[in-house]
């Protein structure tokens, strides 16, 4: 009998640490000294890299005290970039979303593909799980948003990344995104930037009240960015949204009052081909603050 044929993929699988899929390698890890098995493995991909590098995407959990959970924290980065001290983009998924889904369109891709070009300095996304709340404690006990502040700085400076540097999100993330800016800045310690992708900006309460994320009407309007736009300060703002998006008329009237740095609408819904049209833009305008924040 023959010695037995495996390829070095099958032997990983076995160990179960890493699982390479479509869009990139995939890892699972448990603890911060798994990242020595990522580095291996991507070192030893380089050799076979496509011209169009693929991204790292890396699950793990963590206990939430804020959430009174264990969360899903995925770090979705640059393959081949040195994560130590990399500059991180907090990314917030959408209503019904968890961190696995946070990356809409091809951003991960976007990102990766001009990494290696070097057309922009490597940053990275880091999403977790958020509820359906619109990143506030709408129940008690349950505060996404205490999570964003206290607890992600501290479970990135445990992996060796930097601090978070911006925040991007997406539909209700989007609300999110800009009222976490308004949070950091309220505490003498604003953000860099902040992308809102076809963020959830409605102008009726009545159409707010169905999505059953605030008490009532006064605790939505305390936080709706459209009733705060000063709120966020030095924070430099970014808003993309389709011009059939069923937020449209909030965002176009954020864009109006708050005048972002970029405010762009382009043809398209709240869906896939709207995000992958804009996420070259996002890519680009989030890599000039991560600039600064090496």
């Amino acid at each position: 009998m023959g010695e037995p044929r495996y390829s070095r993929r099958t032997l990983l699988a076995a160990v179960g640490v890493v699982i390479a899929t479509a869009v990139g390698v995939v890892t699972y890890v448990s603890s911060p000294s798994s990242q020595v098995v990522e580095q291996q493995i991507a070192k030893a991909d380089s050799a076979n890299r496509t011209p169009a590098a693929k991204p790292t995407i890396r699950y793990e959990r963590v206990y939430s005290a804020a959430r009174r959970r264990e969360v899903t924290l995925a770090f979705y980065l640059p393959t081949g970039a040195n994560s130590r001290g990399l500059p991180m983009s907090i990314l917030l998924h959408g209503l019904h979303g968890d961190a696995r889904h946070a990356a809409v369109g091809n951003l991960p891709e976007v990102l990766t593909t001009a990494v290696a070009k070097g057309s922009v300095p490597a940053f990275g996304f880091v999403a977790v799980d958020g509820g359906d709340n619109y990143w506030h404690e709408h129940v008690p006990g349950d505060d996404p948003m205490a999570m964003l502040l206290d607890e992600v700085p501290r479970w990135l400076k445990e992996r060796g990344y930097g601090e978070p540097f911006a925040v991007t999100g997406v539909s209700m993330g989007g609300f999110g995104s800009l009222l976490y800016a308004r949070r950091r800045a309220e505490r003498g310690d604003p953000i860099a930037a902040a992308a809102a992708i076809s963020p959830g900006l409605l102008t009726s309460w009545p159409e707010m009240a169905k999505r059953r994320a605030f008490k009532d009407e006064a605790e939505w309007a305390a936080l709706d960015p459209l009733r705060h736009p000063a709120s966020t300060g030095s924070t430099a703002l970014g808003v993309w949204i389709g011009d059939r998006d069923r937020f449209i008329e909030g965002t176009r009237r954020f864009i109006r009052d708050v005048r972002p740095e970029v405010g762009t609408v382009k043809d398209g819904g709240h869906d896939d081909g709207l995000y992958r049209k804009v996420t070259p833009d996002v890519v680009r305008f989030l890599a000039k603050y991560a600039k600064r924040a090496v």
